[in-house]
């Protein structure tokens, strides 16, 4: 590929992303699950916009999970895992989803699968 389109592929991803930020927000009863997808990780983590603050957060490099080996689908579902059990340690039960411009396909779709059987409700 070339610089443009690889530019433009993030350009348009910016714009997707804006255009969601827009209408999901989280707040002190529903915090918003952000997730970030890149080329080797997946980084997870809850976030209440009315403060500002980190709740919880996960990802492939997390010390639990720094050592698994595996595909990276399987790895992202046991980083939605991780996030929901320490947002049960953090007493939340409730998220919105931001699948922050990426296609919910699939290793975001994983990281939210993840997290519902970890017991977040979305």
């Amino acid at each position: 590929m070339s610089q443009s389109t690889i530019q433009k592929k993030r350009d348009l991803r910016e714009r997707r992303k804006v255009r969601i930020r827009f209408k999901v927000s989280g707040s002190t009863e529903r915090p918003r699950l952000s997730v970030y997808r890149s080329l080797n990780h997946i980084y997870a983590q809850v976030i209440d916009d009315a403060s500002g603050k980190t709740l919880a957060a996960a990802s492939t490099l997390s010390p639990e999970l720094k050592d698994g080996k595996g595909k990276k689908r399987e790895l992202a579902k046991e980083v939605g895992k991780l996030v929901a059990k320490k947002c049960q340690v953090a007493q939340i039960q409730a998220v919105v989803f931001d699948r922050n411009g990426f296609n919910y396909h699939g290793r975001i779709a994983a990281v939210a699968e993840g997290a519902r059987e970890g017991g977040l409700k979305f």
